[in-house]
């Protein structure tokens, strides 16, 4: 039996930033926001892109929904590369993706009843009947928890629970393939973002949905990705389900992410990993491995040099499980692929 074919395939997509600046405002460097990131999201599965603030994981959501032109590398969405796509063909790709903003009262506009903001969408798509787009816009608003009567009301007079509940049925509305959620309840209260996420899994369920989740917080990430990709500093630095992700981590820099996260239980002291160092521009980048001037498995290695010289590629180190580090997978010295990242890193510190 062949494997299903993704429905997003990403090849080294690049997006690179202009700095403009002087009188003439010439361009005097580039930001390299996201650099060389390759990935694929199956049908019906949810992918989560995490990582620090300014890691890329954003600029990767709105180049899928192309907000944002790339400066090189590949989007597939369901076979076709949809860079290339203009026009009219734009537009109806537009329809089967959609997003669900980070801020529910910022992507709302005050001045509209939420009723008419769910509905624009298929307003602009010519989509049904007036009365066809209202009943439509009804059906969604029961199926997030709203009344039928909230469609009169504006943005100020709901919480912000509420008004995410609102930006999911706006996204949902066009029925879309594809969702990226851009860091959707780290605006809301610990309560409030159980509940959301679980309505988006419902929802997931009943649409048959494909997710990419951006977050930055890993037990969010946790709770409704089925696989997850580390991003650092515009580059993806681990990739896998999460279960074998959760349960061990190949690269130095997730595996410092995983020692933050709280253990909700206080006889267990988890033991924390503290970074050195702040982290690196994207205007200037180091060199070889991005990570290497905070890395604690390089320093309790010595500092050898190939982490500054030589940029390491994504490679499997089993069960569909990649990781970009010179010391893990089937290039890395015996003696260290022998142990896990955690025990390597303890071993030198």
């Amino acid at each position: 039996m062949t494997e299903a074919a993704p429905l997003v395939e990403v090849r080294d997509l690049v997006k690179h930033f202009p700095i403009a600046g002087g009188v003439f405002h010439r361009t005097q460097g580039m930001v390299q926001a996201v650099d060389g990131v390759s990935f694929e999201v199956q049908r019906g599965e949810t992918l989560g892109l995490v990582g620090e603030s300014g890691c890329g994981k954003t600029t990767v959501g709105r180049l899928l929904l192309r907000l944002i032109e790339p400066t090189s590398g590949t989007i597939r969405f369901d076979g076709q590369d949809i860079t290339k796509l203009k026009g009219s063909e734009l537009k109806r790709y537009r329809r089967r993706i959609q997003i669900i903003f980070q801020d529910p009262y910022a992507s709302l506009d005050p001045r509209t009843p939420i009723g008419d903001s769910i509905g624009e969408g298929l307003r602009i798509h010519g989509i049904g009947t007036p009365t066809e787009r209202r009943a439509k816009v009804a059906r969604m608003m029961d199926m997030v928890g709203l009344q039928a009567f909230h469609a009169r009301r504006y943005p100020h007079e709901f919480s912000g629970g509420q008004r995410q509940r609102i930006g999911i049925a706006r996204a949902l509305v066009l029925e879309p393939e594809l969702v990226v959620c851009d860091e959707p309840v780290s605006a809301l209260d610990v309560s409030i973002q159980a509940q959301v996420l679980n309505l988006l899994k419902s929802l997931q369920r009943e649409l048959g949905l494909t997710y990419v989740f951006v977050a930055h917080n890993m037990g969010v990430v946790e709770h409704i990705s089925d696989r997850v990709a580390v991003m650092y500093l515009g580059r993806i630095a681990e990739i896998s389900e999460r279960t074998a992700l959760f349960r061990q981590q190949e690269h130095p820099y997730t595996v410092a992410l995983m020692s933050a996260i709280p253990v909700p239980d206080p006889e267990i002291r988890r033991q924390r990993i503290i970074l050195t160092g702040d982290v690196p521009s994207p205007v200037n980048p180091p060199s070889g491995c991005r990570f290497h001037p905070r890395c604690p498995l390089r320093a309790s290695l010595g500092n050898p040099p190939i982490c500054a010289t030589d940029e390491p590629q994504l490679d499997d180190v089993g069960g569909d499980h990649l990781v970009a580090c010179h010391f893990r997978g089937p290039n890395a010295p015996s003696r260290i692929a022998q142990t896990s990242t955690v025990e390597a890193i303890a071993a030198g510190s």
